[in-house]
């Protein structure tokens, strides 16, 4: 079958060649974490690589700042906009739920042919309706989205304490998507480094391992798994026994050519 890829190659190689078409997927992950750079370097890869048109739609940010951010990472989004192959929609969730909302993104979709679009963020849906509420609508646009055919990224701001993993099934979210993306920070020998794990995918084998990240100046690059350390979720990460071996072995080799 084929894949929507992100484009990271790294990324789409945990993914096994990239998410299943018309899937839904979480990007979660706290402030800072990368979730804005991931999901439009999504949609440029998508345009510019792949040939898939695409929209950003966002409640909270404005257009200035997005299309700002976007510019450090050497994405043009106003030349895209101008080619009729990408549009910034910024809106409010009264608006987008509410009569004549749908018509709005189908207007939109069927205007450039989009193929793939981003939600930052369902989070910030949760500040203006309950959480019965909230599944209710989130569920409405997953729907809405799958049927005409778009593979959709949903941000979500995951709050990250020490020690701790973020339960996505405390949101009650989970069950609506196909696929969970987390961006956490951990702290290896006093250092804070990102890592980027997949804890759901519907459908597909993926990697399951916790791999390093960062956010370069041409985006978000993914880097080789932590797989010297044990414990990063416990927020007490450990080397693993081989590794304290080496470390171990190599100290006495030091020490008898002295």
């Amino acid at each position: 079958m084929p894949r929507i890829r992100t484009g990271i190659p790294e990324f789409d190689e945990m993914l096994r060649g990239g998410f299943m078409p018309t899937d839904a997927v979480m990007i979660a992950g706290s402030a800072g974490s990368g979730k804005t750079t991931l999901a439009l370097q999504y949609i440029v890869n998508g345009i510019t690589k792949f040939g898939e048109n695409g929209i950003y739609l966002s409640f909270e940010q404005m257009p200035d700042q997005i299309y700002r951010d976007a510019s450090s990472f050497g994405w043009d989004l106003k030349k895209l906009e101008q080619e009729g192959k990408f549009r910034l929609v910024l809106t409010s969730p009264n608006i987008l739920f509410g009569e004549g909302g749908e018509n709005l993104l189908d207007e939109i979709i069927k205007e450039i042919g989009a193929k793939r679009i981003a939600i930052d963020s369902l989070s910030h849906l949760s500040m203006y309706v309950s959480e019965d509420k909230l599944r209710l609508e989130a569920y409405r646009l997953v729907c809405f989205l799958k049927a005409r055919g778009q593979s959709s990224l949903y941000l979500w701001e995951a709050p990250q304490l020490a020690g701790t993993s973020f339960s996505f099934t405390e949101l009650g979210m989970s069950f609506l998507v196909d696929s969970i993306v987390h961006l956490r920070t951990v702290e290896i020998e006093s250092t804070l480094r990102k890592g980027l794990v997949i804890l759901k995918m519907r459908g597909s084998d993926h990697d399951k391992r916790l791999r390093e990240y960062e956010i370069t100046s041409m985006g978000m690059k993914v880097f080789a798994p932590f797989d010297q350390y044990q414990g990063l979720f416990t927020g007490s990460p450990t080397k693993v026994a081989s590794e304290k071996f080496k470390e171990m072995f190599s100290t006495v080799a030091k020490g008898n050519k002295k």
